[in-house]
Formats: structure tokens, sequence, C-alpha cells
């Protein structure tokens, strides 16, 4: 008899937290270098455009140390974020910066995966996911779920990596992405095997108008795709449906 896909989907997870657990005492430091910053601006990119709405209650999927929730709260005093993640380790460095910041009362970290998110249908005003949805044990089935705990109207905003497409930068990135960084990474976090995944996931994860219309199959529409230096990582930015 053949595993269930519940099964296959179960493990996927724990290794996938597992790896994360064991690269998190060095990922923020790692991700700055590595990008050599640019990611911090990406960030605020995307942080800017959902705040246009001025949403009251955000939910950060794959929150990792919540780097993200933190860039939200800072620009705006009002806003409430509720970050979840599969790893445990992650969140526990994301909980000292929260405390050594103050922001208890406006980050609330939680760990849960994106295919069950622990909140009512209907409840947040925008969602976000930075670097984080390639890790979804099922893509679809995540962003529907994100869909179902969004506001009618409300906005999804997903920061993701991607592959340049024009010559010749597409050339010296894929160098530095395929042996560079893991050869880096695993230098620093001591597992090389996740900076391997790394570009792996990156180079299978569909991206512009593919990722695009799953999007919008998951209950989204004016999904808006905007390419991000070079080519290195992509924005996208949708609504739900209204109901």
């Amino acid at each position: 008899m053949g595993k269930s896909p519940n099964t296959v989907v179960d493990k996927r997870t724990s290794s996938v937290a597992a790896m994360f657990n064991s690269i998190a005492p060095s990922y923020d430091f790692l991700n700055h270098l590595l990008s050599l910053g640019i990611d911090k601006f990406w960030r605020r990119r995307l942080v800017k455009r959902l705040l246009l709405n001025n949403p009251g209650e955000v939910l950060d999927v794959a929150t990792g140390t919540a780097d993200l929730a933190f860039v939200m709260a800072k620009k705006s005093p009002t806003v409430k974020i509720v970050g979840i993640d599969i790893s445990e380790s992650m969140l526990a460095i994301g909980m000292v910066k929260v405390k050594k910041w103050k922001f208890l009362e406006r980050i609330t970290l939680k760990k849960a995966s994106a295919l069950c998110i622990p909140s009512p249908d209907n409840h947040f005003d925008a969602a976000m996911v930075a670097f984080g949805v390639r890790n979804f044990e099922d893509l679809a089935q995540g962003l529907k779920e994100i869909c179902r705990v969004l506001k009618p109207g409300g906005e999804l905003g997903v920061l993701e990596f991607s592959m340049p497409r024009h010559w010749p930068f597409n050339a010296l990135y894929r160098f530095y992405f395929l042996k560079f960084l893991p050869w880096v990474g695993g230098k620093v976090s001591g597992n090389r095997q996740a900076y391997t995944y790394l570009p792996e996931s990156v180079l299978s994860f569909p991206q512009g108008e593919a990722f695009a219309q799953i999007i919008k199959l998951a209950g989204f529409n004016d999904v808006e795709i905007r390419v991000q230096t070079f080519g290195i990582a992509t924005l996208y930015i949708a609504k739900k449906k209204n109901q």
C-alpha cells in the first residue's frame, strides 16, 4: 500500500523545519550578507505597499525570525502582526527580538503551518510572505488557506527569490547562487545542504505569470508582478476576491 499524501506532506514539513532549526542562529546574518543587504530594501518595499490601505491586523506567514514583521511594526505605529512558522528555533530568536524592541503588544509569534493557520475565516486585513512560499508543503493549498483567513478585499504580498533572465547578469548570478552561496552558507552555518536546498528550491519554483496564475486559482485577483533588482527577487501583490 502506498503512502497517503498527508504522510508525505508531514515528512516534508518535518524535514524543512529541522533544516531551518539547524541554521536559525546564523540565518539573519547570512541573509543580509549573501544579498549584500538588498533583502532589507525588498522587505521595506513590500511593507510600504501593504500599508497603503492602513491594515489593522496583518498575518506574516513563514515569519522566520520575524524580520518582515519588525519592518512593518516600525513603519506603522498601530498595526498588529501575527507571525507563524514551523521552525521553533527561528521563532525563539524572533521572540528575543520582540522582547528587546518592546513589541510584545503588537507582534505575536506562533508555531503553525501555512496549511493550517490557527485563525478564523475573514479575519486579517492583509497577509505577507517573504522568501517562504517556495517552502510550503503544498503551494496551492497554502495560498488557499491564506485566502481563507483574509477579509474580502484584503491584500496578499509575496516576496520571493527568482532567477534573472537576461545575459550576462543571469549567468553571473547563477554561478553565485549555485556555487558561491552554498559554499559560504555552509561554512558559516555548518549546514551546506541547507544552502544547496535554497538555490534548488528557487530554480524549481514557478515564477512570474506562472505563479500569478496559482495565486488567482487560490481565490485572488488583480495580481501585480513587480520584478526587483534585475530579477533576483519578485514582489507579487494580490487581492482576495469579494464574496
